[in-house]
């Protein structure tokens, strides 16, 4: 999973980056300080992944991972160029999910680059950069539908479909909010426009306000209400905390979180509301050898399930030997005591996957 985290200089991009990944990437208090994209990758935190190795004592542990891309900072004019934009654009085109990063707090000290703390102006700055992206790539594609359906008809309903998003765009609305039917999204999706990637809006704010989900904070109340009209996720972090926890071992981490009144940190909120935009889950693998998280689409059937492990599982497949992460646990991690008491069910190709499940898959090629 690729997400490519965006927002104007200066919202505390880079330095949520670095907390979060811990890669290191340059943070300064000025436009621009980050051109090509940082990348850094994140092991997903799963507290089962962690039992499993316990109860199998495997001598390794194996964490699904996020790749976060940290974009540089857009400005407006980015479409036509301004700040090096068509670079940044063109680096947003490769991630599956945007995490648009708003500055939320207010500090004399960091300088914002329109002057003043407004979180919906910053917002449609990006997303009208985005758009305008869009809409010059989509005037460019109906051109040659409209050529090539002169000769081919099936291509009329492209060319009506590239209007209808046109139409929106030109009002100011990314392709996201569009209500298209499962073949009209197929079709959009292959435009890979940049305004229909999912996204995430994570209000930065200050230290003080984060313990009760900054819900006096009028400038995150904002981003909430628009992100209801892009159906988005919103998550509410702490740059300058993720950035000192990151320093830390997970017991202090832990004990940090608790004193500060948090259940999770920033990186758990944001991977979690990740998950849920994307439709993601994850099953397990357990043994002696390794304990293995895997991520696939909630709605993946067994087969492709095991063809994530390798292909040929999924030419091969037979079953599935599966049990709930949970039921296994109760048992201590032992299989046969479990399928005594009838938890171990045998999958067909037919099974649709549950987030948790802990599977051994049967195949012969």
């Amino acid at each position: 999973m690729k997400l490519g985290i965006v927002g104007l200089p200066n919202v505390g991009k880079s330095t949520l980056f670095n907390a979060i990944t811990q890669a290191g990437a340059e943070s300064a208090n000025y436009p621009f300080c980050t051109i090509e994209p940082n990348v850094g990758v994140v092991a997903v935190p799963d507290d089962r992944l962690e039992k499993l190795a316990e109860l199998y004592e495997s001598k390794k542990l194996v964490p699904t991972a996020i790749e976060f891309y940290d974009i540089a900072g857009l400005v407006k004019g980015a479409s036509k160029g301004e700040g090096l934009g068509n670079k940044f654009l063109s680096h947003i085109r490769e991630v599956e999910a945007i995490v648009h990063v708003v500055r939320c707090f207010e500090d004399s000290n960091v300088v914002h680059v329109d002057g003043d703390v407004n979180p919906i102006r910053d917002i449609e700055t990006i997303n009208l950069e985005l758009i305008f992206s869009d809409m010059e790539m989509l005037e460019r594609r109906l051109a040659k539908s409209q050529k090539a359906a002169k000769s081919d008809k099936a291509l009329a309903a492209e060319v009506d479909l590239i209007k209808t998003v046109l139409d929106t765009l030109e009002s100011g609305k990314s392709a996201r909010t569009l209500d298209l039917s499962d073949d009209e999204k197929a079709v959009v999706k292959s435009f890979n426009l940049l305004s229909s990637k999912p996204i995430i809006y994570v209000a930065n704010v200050s230290e003080e306000e984060v313990a009760d989900d900054a819900k006096d904070n009028p400038y995150v109340k904002q981003v909430r209400e628009f992100a209801q009209t892009e159906d988005a996720e919103v998550v509410v972090v702490s740059a300058k905390i993720e950035e000192e926890i990151s320093q830390f071992d997970k017991e202090e981490k832990i004990e940090f979180l608790k004193d500060m009144g948090l259940d999770k940190s920033g990186l758990d909120k944001l991977i979690q509301a990740s998950y849920k935009l994307l439709g993601l889950i994850s099953f397990l693998t357990a043994g002696p050898m390794e304990s293995r998280a895997w991520t696939i689409k909630d709605g993946t059937k067994a087969p492709q399930a095991g063809g994530k492990i390798h292909s040929d599982i999924e030419r091969g497949f037979i079953r599935a030997e599966t049990i709930s992460f949970d039921d296994l646990v109760v048992h201590g991690g032992n299989m046969a005591s479990a399928k005594e008491k009838g938890l171990v069910r045998s999958e067909g190709k037919e099974y649709v996957m549950k987030d948790g499940d802990v599977v051994l898959f049967r195949f012969n090629v």
